[in-house]
């Protein structure tokens, strides 16, 4: 019998406790749908903001002085006559960026910045940045992002099975889209840092689903010599016995992320850092989410149309049927262990799958 004063996890772990999340998928799947519809639409309309080292450019630092951003934006934009985005950096100093100019007007744009900023022209540091730099990163990331999940495929088929994989990379893709349709939605500039963000969340989307399906694995063996489980019924007990770990992983990978957007880019003026946790931020998040109520319900899906596993799921629920028809306890996830009628193969498949849980989570598939 449990602890009166147990936490939630250790209930969730030993299933006395559940959140139905297989059930309860297709509004899963429905709100992910109309996020990711939201994005593409989003990335349609109105594209996402490039940053300067994907258009071409000019890059003005000037020494720390007291002109706002404001200011320095305007002198910027009237010198050039292109759309300028000014970042304070946290020595006080400013980076003035104002795509689309050449050797010449950046040289003029540089002595007129000196004129309205009362700034000396030689205190202001000029970067020309080529279009053809940020193309070349961009192409190397999609080569770096296609070899990724290419190789998670194969792996994740490997160690577990070819519904995980695909369950895996639909995530995965699900993440990359919406991260990309918030950047479009808000209008946040995509640099090279964004690009960095991006590649970094794979690793971390993939870490919660990986330890789910591990637990799924491990409790879903010899499935089928058991007429008391469907394979939904213990793909929600994985969920719902890793929840909390999940939980507490996420929250501390996003704290120093958020530690690195909010203090290291919103107080110090951190341009390169702040792109990176953007992305981070918002990658990381969206992983946790995929992870829980995109992956393994997918994997259920998928696995639950396998003729072994069907055939067992008619089984469990003609059972739990002609239990309830004779008033006899429930033989299913919320019958005790001693329960009438749980037959010995039945108690020992489950005693497997479960460990130490005790008894089953109160999810009937």
């Amino acid at each position: 019998m449990a602890k009166k004063h147990d936490s939630l996890g250790a209930r969730l772990n030993r299933g006395e406790v559940a959140y139905d999340f297989i059930g309860n998928r297709k509004l899963w799947y429905g709100l992910s749908i109309l996020i990711t519809i939201t994005a593409i639409v989003a990335l349609a309309v109105r594209g996402l903001n490039m940053g300067i080292e994907f258009q071409g450019g000019a890059v003005f630092t000037t020494p720390k002085s007291e002109v706002s951003v404001s200011q320095a934006q305007e002198a910027a934009e009237e010198a050039s006559g292109h759309e300028a985005l000014v970042q304070k950096l946290g020595s006080g100093a400013l980076r003035i960026q104002v795509g689309g100019l050449d050797t010449a007007q950046s040289d003029q744009v540089r002595a007129e910045l000196a004129k309205d900023l009362n700034i000396a022209e030689n205190k202001i540091a000029a970067e020309l940045v080529g279009p053809s730099w940020g193309e070349q990163i961009a192409n190397k990331a999609w080569t770096g992002l296609g070899i990724f999940m290419f190789l998670v495929v194969i792996y994740l088929a490997i160690a577990f099975e070819w519904r995980m994989a695909v369950a895996a990379l639909i995530a995965l893709i699900h993440d990359l889209t919406i991260t990309v349709g918030i950047y479009s939605l808000v209008g946040f500039e995509v640099t090279v840092g964004t690009v960095i963000g991006l590649l970094t969340i794979l690793g971390y989307s993939l870490y919660d689903t990986v330890v789910v399906f591990d637990s799924l694995k491990e409790g879903t063996k010899d499935i089928t010599k058991q007429t008391r489980y469907t394979y939904s019924d213990l793909a929600n007990r994985s969920i719902n016995g890793t929840l909390i770990r999940s939980i507490n992983t996420t929250v501390v990978a996003l704290l120093p992320v958020a530690g690195l957007l909010f203090i290291g880019g919103g107080v110090l003026g951190a341009g390169m850092l702040n792109d990176i946790s953007l992305s981070l931020f918002v990658g990381l998040a969206a992983g946790a989410y995929s992870s829980i109520f995109i992956a393994t319900p997918l994997v259920a899906d998928l696995k639950e149309r396998e003729p072994a596993i069907k055939a067992l799921r008619k089984r469990v629920l003609a059972k739990r049927a002609a239990a309830a028809a004779k008033g006899e306890p429930l033989d299913g996830p919320d019958a005790d262990d001693s329960a009438e009628g749980f037959e010995d193969e039945d108690r020992t498949a489950v005693v497997g799958q479960r460990g130490r849980r005790g008894r089953p989570s109160e999810n009937h598939g």
